[in-house]
């Protein structure tokens, strides 16, 4: 299992009796002492859609990472409400030491609107075949060996960089993580924004995340996504930034933000 793919995992998630989903965590997949966040957002969501298959499409994630996980995981479901069009449901991933990571989804139906408009334009930044790698050193998380990751706008972290704002392209190395699941693992591949800033290396900790999804289209090309992350505060040992993530065409399909822990 230490060579896990994202599909291994996901197909190796399975169902119990009461209705919970278990799964081992390799070490592949780790990020300091605990499991990588994208990676627990979307084994929540794949327990979700199994347990619910008829889902309308989903239109808003708030992930809580309550506590470090790794070994063997548990996901259970609660349908929370279900409305006229819209339904919410929680998922919670647990390990042996109770609760890491807690998410509400929301789903909801498509109807008609005389508002048909995205606000927001594509940042002008090299494309993946103009940007070099990301990583230059053999000192990173495990996890991040799983994708694909080239520097568009930014620095790399921790070498004291004056930038709060770091655009990604990044990609799955497994082609089969093309779908709903495998894109939200990936939508939290970036390190916070202001790692660049730092000087030394310090732990940095991701605690909420809530992500507005905007299209149903989850197609790009050649697999690759821009994420862009924009701190706008660091202070107290705490910061929040803004995460977008566009597809190839030029469309923005997540609008997201993070609560982060730094301790620097």
């Amino acid at each position: 299992m230490n060579s896990s793919t994202f599909s291994d995992i996901i197909n190796s998630t399975s169902q119990n009796a009461d209705h919970t989903f278990t799964t081992d965590i390799p070490t592949n997949w780790m990020q300091g002492r605990t499991t990588y966040g994208g990676l627990s957002a979307a084994l929540c969501l794949e327990a979700v859609q199994r347990t619910y298959p008829e889902l309308p499409p989903l239109r808003s994630a708030h992930v809580s990472f309550a506590g470090p996980v790794g070994g063997t995981v548990s996901i259970s479901t609660k349908l929370m409400r279900q409305g006229g069009s819209v339904c919410f449901i929680s998922a919670e991933l647990q390990g042996e030491k109770g609760l890491a990571t807690h998410v509400v989804f929301c789903f909801g139906s498509s109807r008609p609107s005389r508002i048909d408009q995205d606000f927001m334009s594509f940042p002008d930044l090299p494309s993946p075949q103009e940007s070099e790698d990301f990583f230059t050193s053999a000192q990173r998380p495990p996890f991040t060996h799983q994708f694909d990751c080239l520097l568009a706008e930014g620095d790399r972290p921790i070498t004291g960089s004056k930038q709060s704002t770091v655009s990604l392209w990044v990609r799955h190395k497994d082609k089969a993580a093309n779908n709903l699941v495998g894109l939200l693992s990936l939508a939290d591949m970036p390190p916070p924004a202001l790692l660049p800033m730092f000087e030394e290396f310090k732990p940095v900790s991701s605690m909420t995340w809530s992500m507005n999804f905007l299209t149903e289209n989850i197609d790009t090309q050649d697999g690759w996504w821009l994420l862009k992350s924009i701190a706008e505060h660091g202070r107290d040992g705490y910061s929040s930034q803004n995460m977008e993530v566009w597809n190839s065409h030029g469309q923005l399909v997540i609008a997201g933000r993070q609560n982060v822990a730094m301790f620097y």
